[in-house]
């Protein structure tokens, strides 16, 4: 039997997750562990590859806990890929340079959907799991370990077309043309990316959030059919207990705005919000039935100093002295970005926010 976990010495991310108080906001930022850090640089040309690094548990380690040393942040975030789980259902994927993840074989028919089996998350995915309890045990309860999953239409995405779209334009073909077997794939998705979360709660995630990166690219309607249907029975179907406490599922719909209030009807504890909304806005349309997690637009951070000072005040500002904020930029951190702007973001939104929450 493995050794227990040290006990968690900071919680404000779990508690702004349950919608309790905290002395500050706690930010953490996604794609956190990264290119834009030289020692994950560094890190990445020593495994040779990125899929190396994703599949090496003592790697992934490595540079899950990178950030951790350099900034105040209130919690660290698997280091892993969202097309994990197409990977495992046999699909080939690979890194083309310059062109981003690729699948070797799509899933464009009927027969494609047909021949695809479930992953078997203890085995093909067992390098995560892995990566999970050693980050856990490594972090030694500075801060929670979030696990994540891509959603059910964003991983149909990318094995559909074999790789990033502009258009999506099988992907969304594939909706008009055949719906019943569009949800015959998101289905099948839903259960693996669920098994996939389980496994990882199981393995000692604190929290877990599904990206739902391409839910914008689809109308209203095509977006409530074929992705918020699935992100609502990953909600419902997910245990969220683990050793007596509740484990926080985020989810984060990016573009995808206009149907906030159906989100938060899901059953997840919290939403995240990408920059196309006023975090105020948003407070006020689901009420206090979710938190939420967000929402600068990353791309201040090529800006000045007092440029994304203002930002990071302004999005403390406008969600006010309430409890269930998690402060986060409003989609990744770019690899071009300088680690000191970061730093002033972070420092930032904890300072304006103890002055916000104490009523000063």
């Amino acid at each position: 039997m493995s050794a227990p976990f040290a006990p968690l010495a900071n919680d404000r991310f779990l508690r702004a997750l349950r919608r309790q108080p905290v002395d500050q906001t706690p930010v953490w930022i996604m794609r956190q562990a990264g290119r834009y850090l030289p020692e994950y640089r560094a890190t990445r040309a020593r495994a040779g590859s990125f899929l190396k690094l994703c599949k090496t548990p003592e790697l992934a380690c490595e540079v899950t806990l990178q950030p951790l040393a350099r900034f105040a942040l209130d919690a660290s975030i698997l280091f892993s890929d969202i097309l994990t789980v197409p990977d495992a259902m046999g699909l080939g994927l690979y890194f083309a340079e310059g062109e981003g993840p690729k699948f070797e074989r799509t899933v464009r028919s009927r027969a494609d959907i047909d021949a695809l089996k479930l992953p078997d998350v203890a085995s093909d995915l067992r390098y995560v799991t892995d990566a999970v309890s050693l980050i856990r045990r490594e972090i030694g309860g500075k801060v929670p370990l979030i696990g994540f999953s891509g959603s059910p239409w964003t991983l149909a995405c990318y094995m559909i077309e074999g790789g990033g779209s502009e258009y999506f334009e099988h992907a969304k073909a594939l909706l008009w043309d055949d719906p019943q077997a569009a949800h015959r794939l998101l289905e099948l998705l839903g259960r693996a990316v669920t098994d996939y979360l389980r496994a990882q709660i199981e393995a000692g995630a604190q929290a877990v959030m599904v990206f739902d990166t391409w839910g914008g690219a689809l109308s209203l309607a095509h977006y409530r059919e074929f992705s918020l249907r699935y992100l609502a029975q990953i909600a419902a179907n997910l245990p969220r207990q683990a050793n007596g406490e509740h484990v926080p599922l985020i989810l984060f719909s990016k573009g995808c705005a206009h149907s906030l209030e159906q989100q938060a009807d899901t059953g997840a504890d919290a939403l995240g919000l990408d920059w196309t909304i006023d975090l105020g806005d948003a407070r006020r349309r689901v009420g206090d039935r979710v938190a939420l997690q967000g929402n600068v637009d990353p791309v201040v951070l090529y800006a000045s100093e007092a440029a994304i000072a203002a930002e990071a005040t302004r999005a403390v500002q406008s969600f006010g002295p309430h409890p269930g904020h998690v402060f986060n930029l409003g989609h990744g951190i770019h690899p071009a970005i300088q680690p000191d702007k970061l730093k002033l973001l972070i420092d930032t939104v904890h300072t304006e926010s103890r002055r916000v929450l104490a009523g000063r």
